[in-house]
């Protein structure tokens, strides 16, 4: 409850000329995947497909993280200062993981994720390849061996040849399908080596590239070597060189900035691209500069541009059906991303049926399948409608594309209202599915929708009903009733959803303590349009107001009155349904020469629970009547959640 002081002695001052209002208050009572990776950089990562697992090297961190295909991490290995390139044996049974901090290269095995050995090199290795059983290493601009197929460990360093890397860290590119043969490149030059020799490597050819190259990689075919940079004169592409002699070929263009290369066992090429407005991933078909399909990852940092590509993070699943890449956002926050069926062209299916349409009556769907690759004349599509009576769809005859790959049907609905046509291709072994889908507005009756008592207004906390008049309809005979009382702290809420009776209605009672708005809903059916109806309801504030500390009651000619010594401070208590921030208007007035006079008039506010009390000081002299009144006032009372409603006035008199 709420107090307020206000004097009669000094309201009758005012009256007469010099007055103040004295005042106290007090208050009272498998599609693409992307999961998150756990690390502050990335060396390198491998994909055992044997066991279904991704490794991720972080040098920063001194791990290996370990996850499915998923993305869900299944091991963290650690202790491992500066790890970066990593390599899969033959067989799948271990992971090698190069330690450049520790001069050593750790084996990890593929099942129980254990180090199983730990390889001395007297030397910082970087990048790895493992070709025909030897583990093979840059070593600053050199390169190494590791062999150990023997009873002991043998480690060859300083095989570069006469190239000269100009100490530029290698990179390093083989196939299993060419076997002998290591690819290295650093520093602006390109070498390729016969390693047939077991552990020992033998220059065959060098050359130039571009310096800027981040990664290198064979193609299965043994014919070229593809660098993450092409030719500046070549614009943003991955370069490509004949492995016989190194001579420059057609690359692949990509957006700025090339950072990464892979090729899967296929031949297709997947390119990098370090790219904040464009695609980051770019697939190729062997020999076609024209991309198959492209990857464009989203914004999950705040910059104005999205993710982009971490250097060298791409890997293939060896069966081709994935490609894992690994992007950076500007937070620092690395996300593995699995990105499926890769090799696949992407089509476009679209559907286009009129925008109106008459219910019975027959209309013509059109579309087209395209791809950069058509399907030929012929490929089959799934058509199935969506309607009303068909909300989980039903199939409709299959429909085949011409040469061009357009297609059309014909349909005649039996639901009116919105009725959609879905058109799917399952896709083949070049392209991935698609699906299109468009609606039609097909027309209905109008539904007639009656409800009463619109701009009436009642009594606080009247029971009102309300009722519904629904016409006639196809099937559909439900209709639903909501009232939404005035005021954000009040939702809208479900009073009935019933079907209507043999007259067509529907009611429901509403406490009208509130303005209200009550609204009757027809979903409509097949034939029949849907219908809603709204009216608002209005509803008195409840206000009550007693006087305390009156000696006696009192009639004044008809008017009773409520007697006070002229000494005595009368306390007024109204009480009022409480609302968030609700005021009341109080105001007092004296009776001055047979006529009634505003004295003080003022805005209140109530306490939580509804009240409010006023303390009228004591005007110490005798003979003085006054009447006192609170109101709520829409809209001036701090909310409009009522209509204006004023309490009664209570008369006052003072005596000796």
């Amino acid at each position: 409850m709420r107090r307020r002081s206000i004097s009669i002695a000094t309201s009758l001052a005012v009256l007469l000329g010099s007055a103040a209002l004295m005042t106290g208050a007090a208050g009272s009572a498998a599609a693409d995947s992307a999961k998150v990776l756990n690390v502050a950089g990335v060396g390198d990562l491998v994909v055992d497909g044997t066991h279904g697992r991704v490794y991720v090297s972080d040098p920063s961190g001194g791990k290996i993280v370990v996850t499915d295909y998923a993305g869900a991490v299944k091991a963290t290995l650690t202790g491992l200062p500066g790890v970066t390139g990593l390599a899969l044996s033959a067989d799948a049974g271990q992971v090698y993981a190069a330690v450049k901090n520790g001069h050593r290269i750790v084996a990890v095995d593929t099942t129980t994720y254990a180090q199983k050995a730990s390889y001395a090199l007297g030397a910082a290795p970087g990048d790895l390849e493992v070709v025909d059983g030897v583990v093979w290493f840059g070593h600053g601009g050199n390169l190494g061996s590791l062999d150990v197929s023997g009873a002991e460990p043998v480690v060859r360093l300083g095989q570069r040849g006469d190239v000269e890397f100009w100490g530029a860290a290698l990179s390093l590119a083989a196939d299993p399908a060419v076997p002998g043969v290591l690819v290295a490149g650093g520093g602006g030059e390109l070498a390729v080596y016969d390693v047939t020799a077991q552990g020992t490597a033998a220059l065959r050819v060098k050359g130039d590239m571009d310096t800027s190259a981040q990664q290198i990689d064979l193609t299965p075919d043994g014919g070229q070597v593809l660098t993450s940079w092409g030719a500046p004169s070549q614009g943003y592409s991955i370069g490509a060189y004949a492995v016989n002699d190194l001579a420059r070929q057609a690359g692949y263009p990509t957006d700025a900035y090339p950072n990464a290369v892979r090729v899967a066992p296929d031949g297709t090429v997947a390119a990098g691209s370090d790219s904040w407005y464009e695609p980051d991933v770019h697939i190729h078909r062997p020999g076609d500069p024209v991309p198959t399909r492209e990857y464009d990852f989203p914004n999950t940092g705040d910059s104005s541009g999205a993710d982009t590509l971490v250097p060298g993070a791409l890997a293939w699943s060896p069966d081709g059906a994935r490609l894992f890449a690994v992007s950076v956002n500007s937070r620092g926050t690395y996300t593995l991303r699995t990105l499926t069926d890769p090799t696949k062209e992407l089509p476009t299916l679209t559907v286009a049926a009129p925008a109106k349409a008459e219910r019975a009556k027959k209309h013509t769907v059109t579309g087209r399948l395209n791809s950069k690759t058509r399907p030929a004349a012929g490929t089959v599509l799934k058509v199935t409608r969506v309607d009303v009576e068909s909300p989980s769809g039903k199939a409709l005859p299959v429909v085949r594309t011409k040469a061009d790959g357009t297609f059309s049907f014909a349909d005649t609905p039996p639901a009116g209202g919105k009725v959609t046509y879905r058109v799917s291709y399952a896709g083949d072994a070049t392209h991935a599915p698609a699906a299109g889908a468009d609606a039609v507005e097909v027309s209905r009756k109008a539904a007639s929708l009656s409800l009463n008592n619109n701009g009436k207004l009642y009594a606080y906390g009247k029971d009102v009903t309300f009722t519904a008049h629904l016409g006639a309809t196809y099937r559909n005979r439900t209709v639903a009733l909501y009232a939404d009382p005035f005021g954000s702290d009040k939702p809208k809420k479900l009073l009935k959803s019933a079907k209507v009776n043999a007259r067509g209605d529907l009611s429901a009672v509403v406490d009208m303590t509130r303005d209200t708005a009550v609204t009757a809903v027809f979903a409509g059916d097949a034939r029949t349009a849907a219908r809603t109806v709204k009216v608002t309801a209005y509803a008195h504030a409840k206000v009550s107001t007693t006087l305390t500390k009156h000696y006696k009651k009192g009639r004044i000619g008809s008017t009773t009155y409520h007697y006070f010594r002229k000494n005595t401070d009368p306390v007024i208590t109204t009480t009022m349904n409480a609302c968030p921030g609700r005021k009341q208007r109080f105001q007092l007035q004296v009776y001055v020469q047979g006529s009634w006079i505003e004295t003080a008039s003022e805005y209140i506010a109530q306490g939580s629970n509804g009240k409010l009390s006023v303390r009228l000081g004591a005007p110490g002299e005798s003979g003085i009547r006054a009447r006192v009144r609170s109101s709520y006032v829409n809209g001036s009372s701090g909310d409009s959640v009522n209509s204006t409603t004023h309490g009664a006035w209570k008369y006052l008199v003072f005596t000796n």
